[in-house]
Formats: structure tokens, sequence, C-alpha cells
């Protein structure tokens, strides 16, 4: 369950799990520390979480300490969400190639993998065997 988090009027925010006012730079310590937020406008209920995000990336920006590369923020606001999405699938798409690779690479795994191509070919023998004296059977 995502940590709530209310933004008054004020553009205050409020950690409703620690009882504390929080500033955007506290709020990007909670999301470092891997937990999910959903911030809500206290008067109307209504999420404002992307907004505070943005917000958040943003004031790193203007510190110096935001990660974002001025390419990649191109990129967002040209492409919207689905930069995000595809480049997420492309990073998720590397790491699977690299580890299949990673893997192979690796001398009793692909050696076990040839010993189960080997095993999976003597099954297949012994059941074309078992098939035949069972049709011979049934012949007597």
């Amino acid at each position: 369950m995502a940590r709530l988090i209310k933004r008054y009027g004020s553009r205050k925010l409020y950690d409703t799990q620690e009882s504390r006012y929080i500033a955007l730079s506290d709020l990007a310590a909670i999301i470092r520390d891997g937990e999910e937020v959903q911030v809500v406008d206290n008067a109307t209920a209504e999420d404002v979480t992307k907004v505070t995000l943005t917000q958040v990336i943003s004031d790193e920006g203007r510190k110096g300490s935001g990660v974002l590369s001025k390419d990649l923020l191109h990129d967002l606001i040209r492409a919207g969400e689905s930069a995000v999405s595809n480049g997420v699938r492309q990073l998720q798409e590397g790491v699977d190639r690299f580890v299949k690779r990673s893997l192979d690479r690796v001398g009793p795994i692909r050696q076990a993998r040839q010993e189960m191509d080997i095993l999976k070919q003597r099954i297949a023998e012994m059941e074309a065997s078992l098939s035949e004296m069972e049709r011979q059977s049934d012949e007597n």
C-alpha cells in the first residue's frame, strides 16, 4: 500500500505516517528508500501524485542534483508516457539478453543443457520403441 501524503492549499506536504510536514526533498528520499507514495489534495481528495512527483524532479533539477539527462527530459516531453514505457521495455529486454548470454557462457549450465537434449532424444527413442512393442502386441 502506498504511503499517504496530503497536500494542503499552501502546497505544504503532510506525511500521514510520520505525522509531520515534509519538503519535496524529503518526499524524494522516501521514494529513493523504495516506498510508493500517493499524494492527495487535502481539500478535494484529488490524486495529485503525478504533479507532485514532477515537482520533485523539477526541484532536484534546479538544485543540480537531478539524475535525468537533458536529452532524456526532452524525449519524455516529446513522447509522454509512451517514452517511459518503451524505455522500461527496452531496458528489460537488454537485461534479459545480458542474463541469457551470461548464463550461456557458464560451462556447467551449457553442459547441463546438452545433457538434457541427449536425455530428451533418448526418451523419444524409448517412447517410439514402446509404441512399436504395443503395436506388435496388439497384432498378436
